[in-house]
Parts: structure tokens; sequence; C-alpha cells
């Protein structure tokens, strides 16, 4: 394992269970110290001496030697005399410290903050208070002095402060105006230039309900401004003012708060309790809900809404209670496979209790719902019900059936191997329905269906797009776990792009941070350990794992090339006879891809034939990248593998 460094405070080493390694003088920390800011660049040997010394001494050369030796000693302690180091390397003239994106709390810190700047607020919230405990002290402390250190500390100083201030930013977007004051008074009492500090404050004393402090704040601000830098505050700022002293409506973002408050209070005079509406209404609530980021929180009261409306024995109610909660989905493994079969169950049974006088578009509507709950098994049920929804939608020419029905079809693309064309061409089409008609949730799903498909197809030009559209639509219409998918896009793209081993892996697990809490537990089980194995598969690595690594749904697949690592070949090889055919979902080239490498390792001809069998159609794809999650590199290479090794072994 890696060594962790810490520079946001002394500089410090830890070792994999957390424990300081002991970095012996100063001296040898400031060659460490020297190597972290060169951001793992080579650092000349004679730089070091000069930057070390003012007046180096004779055998300075000699001293840095000594130095890194033992630096290499506690930060690879493992390592044999004549081994190559791995971390502090010697290359070219100099040194340099090849430590993993992750493994500094500096490196880690930068890339929270940049990721808060496209974060649903809830998510930059927690992110940036998490970062921002890792703070110990003023960066590179004990170096403050030393000028190689000097502009690598006032960057990350800055780094700091905007993290600071788009805490408290996060938490005025969140309502929490009263908890963001604290902090940002402290903040304007170290830093009194900084007028986004004071107008972030001037504005969270005003939504607290002190417009008296929040105007004395601003004073506050003038003052100094004109005192000590002779400038006057900026054109926002003096805005601000005014607009306080009005108390103008825009100021009160917690406005919406309020008027949602009062119109709840309403609904709840006027509408009773177990009434259809009631019912009605709570349908679209959880679907906004599932769509602006509380999926767990909607699914857990889903099946209770289903269950109430079944219970009033209306089929018609309960068709658009199960229908009209169209929440697109992209993942195509269950959330709760025991909820979606008890909907599922509630639909077919809704379905066969319609008159015949029912709308098309709410019979269309429960076949959808079938569709979408039926992903990920083997029943041709969802198949049937997603072309029997899209060919009523077509026939009644309605748009938003038809992009509901479009998602269900999607859902149903699987089947066999090679079909990311096909579902490229469903995103299209969701895209041109969605765009034409402002189906915002949609149109937010056929770009994430084409980012997966452009990736599939190894277009990751065309991939990037779709990204970025995306992340677009998503930040304007608030769907925060879009960031999710195109976090882990990028993570795949950088490991299939030739990414090196460490900063792939730094990728994938810095998006795998993103899943926790995020509602999709049929997405986040497992597919962390998963997308490192396929990563080292492909790349003819070890698979090595700690022993208690979870690998979820995915441990038969997986279970083999554990065994290989582990020299147990006879263990690997009954393992690989066990394996089951992957489900039909994102996952199935990748999985029969892990398949047929097992099994060339191990020579097993049934399973190679097998494998080639089911790959044959997707010769053309990359094994995995249509998932937007991790790759095993291109299916034709795999081919020609499976090819040349049953070529050369005779039947039986």
């Amino acid at each position: 394992m890696m060594p962790r460094f810490g520079v946001l405070g002394p500089v410090i080493a830890w070792d994999e269970a957390g424990v300081p390694l002991d970095l012996k003088g100063p001296r040898h920390r400031a060659v460490l110290a020297r190597l972290l800011v060169a951001r793992g660049r080579v650092v000349p040997v004679n730089l070091i001496v000069e930057d070390l010394w003012i007046d180096p001494p004779t055998g300075a050369k000699g001293a840095v030697q000594t130095f890194v030796s033992a630096l290499r000693r506690a930060l690879e302690p493992q390592r044999t005399a004549r081994s190559t180091a791995r971390l502090l390397v010697t290359e070219g003239p100099g040194y340099a410290l090849r430590a993993d994106p992750d493994s500094v709390d500096a490196w880690r810190f930068e890339q929270a903050v940049a990721q808060s700047a496209t974060a649903a607020p809830r998510q930059a919230l927690d992110s940036l208070a998490e970062s921002l405990r890792w703070w110990r002290g003023p960066a590179y402390a004990e170096f403050a002095e030393e000028p190689w250190a000097r502009a690598e500390r006032a960057r990350l100083e800055e780094l700091r402060l905007s993290a600071v201030e788009r805490l408290a930013q996060a938490r005025l977007d969140l309502g929490l105006a009263a908890d963001a004051v604290p902090d940002l008074d402290a903040h304007v009492a170290d830093h009194p230039w900084r007028e986004e500090a004071w107008r972030l404050l001037a504005l969270a004393l005003y939504r607290s309900g002190r417009q008296g402090d929040s105007l004395a704040a601003l004073r506050r601000a003038r003052e100094l401004l004109a005192e000590e830098l002779g400038i006057d505050p900026s054109a926002e700022l003096s805005a601000l003012e005014t607009d306080i002293l009005r108390r103008a409506d825009h100021l009160g973002a917690e406005t919406a708060g309020r008027v949602w408050e009062q119109a709840a209070a309403a609904y709840d005079r006027t509408v009773a309790a177990g009434s259809k509406t009631r019912l009605e209404s709570t349908v679209g609530l959880l679907r906004s809900l599932a769509i602006s980021g509380g999926l767990e929180a909607a699914r857990r009261q889903r099946l209770g809404t289903i269950t109430a409306a079944e219970q009033l024995d209306d089929p018609e109610l309960t068709a658009r209670v199960i229908g009209n909660y169209d929440v697109p989905g992209i993942w195509t493994r269950s959330d709760d496979p025991e909820q979606s079969a008890q909907v599922v169950a509630a639909a077919e049974r809704t379905l066969a209790r319609l008159p015949t006088e029912a709308p098309e578009t709410t019979r269309a509507r429960l076949l959808v719902a079938i569709a979408l709950e039926s992903r990920g098994t083997r029943s041709p049920r969802g198949q049937q019900a997603a072309r029997a929804a899209e060919e009523i939608a077509r026939r009644i020419d309605d748009p938003a059936l038809l992009a509901s029905a479009l998602s269900g079809k999607f859902m149903h693309t699987f089947h066999r191997a090679g079909l990311a064309a096909q579902r490229d061409a469903i995103g299209q089409e969701l895209i041109a329905v969605s765009a034409r008609h402002g189906l915002a949730t949609f149109e937010i799903l056929g770009h994430l269906v084409r980012m997966q498909a452009r990736g599939g197809l190894g277009d990751f030009d065309g991939a990037d797009v779709h990204a970025a559209a995306v992340e677009i639509l998503a930040e304007r219409h608030e769907s925060p776990l879009v960031t999710v998918f195109t976090t882990w896009y990028r993570a795949m793209r950088a490991a299939a792009t030739g990414a090196s081993d460490a900063d792939a892996e730094a990728g994938y697990r810095q998006a795998a941070k993103l899943l926790a809490g995020s509602g999709m537990p049929g997405l986040e089980h497992g597919i962390l350990p998963l997308a490192l194995l396929c990563l080292r598969v492909s790349r003819g690595r070890p698979s090595i794992f700690a022993a208690d690594t979870d690998f979820g749904p995915y441990e038969p697949w997986a279970r083999p090339h554990l065994l290989l690592a582990d020299n147990s070949p006879d263990a690997a090889a009954a393992a690989l006879r066990r394996i089951p055919d992957p489900p039909p979902d994102l996952l199935l080239e990748a999985l029969w891809c892990l398949a047929a490498r097992a099994a060339i390792t191990l020579g097993d001809r049934k399973m190679m034939i097998r494998a080639r069998t089911e790959l044959s159609t997707a010769a053309t794809e990359i094994a995995g990248s249509g998932s937007g999650l991790l790759t095993v590199g291109p299916v034709s290479e795999i081919l020609g593998e499976l090819t040349a090794v049953l070529d050369e072994q005779p039947d039986g």
C-alpha cells in the first residue's frame, strides 16, 4: 500500500493504518516537501541542494542522496535493498515522488473544490465541509519562509479561502443561512479585503432575519476598504446594500421554502386525507423528489402509495398512481429487486382489471412501468411491454408517452452483446422528441444513453459532447444525480484511453465517493471493485485485492481472477465452471470478457467457446465502456485471443 501525505499543515506521512511515519530530520522533511511541491515532476539534485542550503557545504549532493535513501526506507519499508523504488524514484538528473493523486491531502482538496463548482448544494456542502477539516494549519507550515514553497502555499491558501466561501454559498442555497453566519464572521475578521466574503455574510445575516446586522456588516466593509485600501466597495456590494434596504424580493432565497410551506398548509386544510386526489398528488411529489436527488426516499414511499390506491378498488386510479411515476432510469440493475417485482405484480393486476374504455395512455403507462421495473431480468415480459407501450404512443402521437416508452425500450436492449448502436438510436430519438416538447428529464436521459453508447462504440469525442450537454441540462433542471454518471464516465474514459494505472484507479475511487448516499444501491454495490478488477485484468496486472473486498453481485466473475492471483489454479478453474451467464444489462460484455480472460489463462475450452459465441456480435465495441462506468478493452482483441488459443488447442 502507498503511504498518504499531508501538507495542509506541517508536512507528514502516514502508513496505510494511519500511523505517522518517521521522516527523520528537518532536511529529510524538506526534501520530501520539495518533491511534493513538484507534483510528480523531476527535481534535479542541484536544485534541491540550492533549495536546502543558502551556502551549500562540501558533499551536499551526497547528503541529499542520504536523505533520499532514508526517506525511501520510511516510505517503502517492504522494498528490498536491490529492488527498484516505485514511489521516490531516481530519474535523469534528480528525483521525483510518484504519489497517487488521492494520497496527498492537498491534491484531494484541490479536486474536491473543483468538483464542488458543479455539484448540487447538498453534495457541495458535505464535500467542502469534509475537505476543509483536512487542514491542520498553514500549508507546508514549517517551510513558510522557503522561496520554493511560497507559490504553492499561496495557491493552496487562496483555494482554502474560496472553499470557505463556496461552503457558505452552499449553506445559503440550502436555506441554512443562520448556520453560515459564524464561519463567515470569523472569515471576514481574518480576511477583511475579500469582498465576496462580505457579500455572503451580509446575505446570510439578512436571510436570518437580521437586516440591521446585515447593513452594519456592509458599512464595516466600506469603512475598511476606504481607510486601508482607499477604494470604494464593488458595484455588487453597493447594489446588495440597496437591495437589502428595499427588502428586494430576489434576496429571499428562502421565499420558495415559505411558499411551499404555505401551499402545503393550504393543501392539508382543503384536501381530505386518504382521498384519491391526495394519492395522485403524492405520486407527483415522489416523482419530483426522485428526480431532484431523493431517490431512496421516493422509492421507500412509492410501494405504500400503490398499496393504498389498490385498497380504494379503483383500477384507473391505481393505474395513474403506478404509471405517473415516470422517473427515467439509466442503470439497468434494480435498486430494490423485491420492490420492483411487487410493482410489476401490481401493474399486471391493474392492467387486467382496467375497463375497456380506459384511455390508451393509462394502459401504456402501466406497460412502461412493467418494462422499467423488469429491467435486468430474463423475463420476456419487460421487452413485450416496452414494445406495446411504444406502439400505442406512436399510434396516438403522444410525445410525452413516447419518451417514456423509449426509456422502457432502452432498458431491454441487452438481450445480447453488441447493441450499443441500437441504444444510441434510442438516445438520439429521446433527445429529439424531448427537446421539441420540453421534456427535460427525458432529454437528460437521452444524453446519458448516448454518452454510454458512444463510449461503447469507441467514439469518446462524441460521448464527451453528450456528457457536457447533460451537465448543462442537469444544472438548469436541478438533477444532481447526473454528476454521478458523468464523473464515472470520465474516469472510465481516462482508463480506456491510456491513463496510468495510478491515475486510472484514483479516478475510479474518486467517482465512487459520489455514490455514497445517492440512493442507488443497485449501482453502488460492488461497482468500484469490479471497475478496478477490469482495469487490472485488461492491463495484464495481478488481480490482488484485500480479503474483505465486496464484489457484490459480480463476485462469480471476479472469483476466478482472485484465485489465480492467489496462485490457486485448480480452485480458479472450479469457480470458472460455476460462472452463470451474465444478466442482460449494461455490464453484459464486460462480464463475458472477464470470463473469457480467465478461460484463456486456465485453458478452459468450453468456456472459451461460450464466450466467443456470446461476444461475436460485439466485435466493434469496447467491452464495458458502453456502461459509462468501466472498461475491459476492445472486444475484438479478446475475440482474437480466444480464436488464437482455440485454434491451437485440439478438440476435446
